[in-house]
């Protein structure tokens, strides 16, 4: 297995995870694309000392994106495509929980 701070990139902190976390007990982390469920929950339970319930696996694909440059005094439009991801989000079993910002 390789080592957790390979598996679990960043964690995701939205306001809707925000809410997750505080009714469900459910966490998200950023992972690379070659990672499956399973190393997911061994990295996090070796990393916080928690016991996982539950992980599921989502792809985000990345949308278009245009972009305007302004160069010598002209104006360069161009297209191109924000950054896919794959997100995983981590249930956690009850009694346990994750202080994201004491890390």
């Amino acid at each position: 297995m390789k080592h957790f701070s390979k598996i679990l990139i960043r964690p995701i902190v939205t306001e809707k995870m925000t809410a997750l976390q505080e009714t469900e007990n459910k966490y998200a982390f950023e992972v690379p694309f070659n990672i499956n469920k399973i190393d997911v929950k061994k990295a996090v339970e070796e990393k916080f000392n928690v016991k996982v319930s539950k992980v599921a696996i989502s792809n985000i694909k990345g949308k278009a994106k245009q972009m305007t440059v302004k160069s010598n005094g002209r104006t360069i439009r161009t297209d191109g495509f924000a950054k896919s991801k794959k997100r995983a989000i981590v249930t956690l079993i009850d009694g346990y929980n994750i202080d994201l910002f004491s890390v």
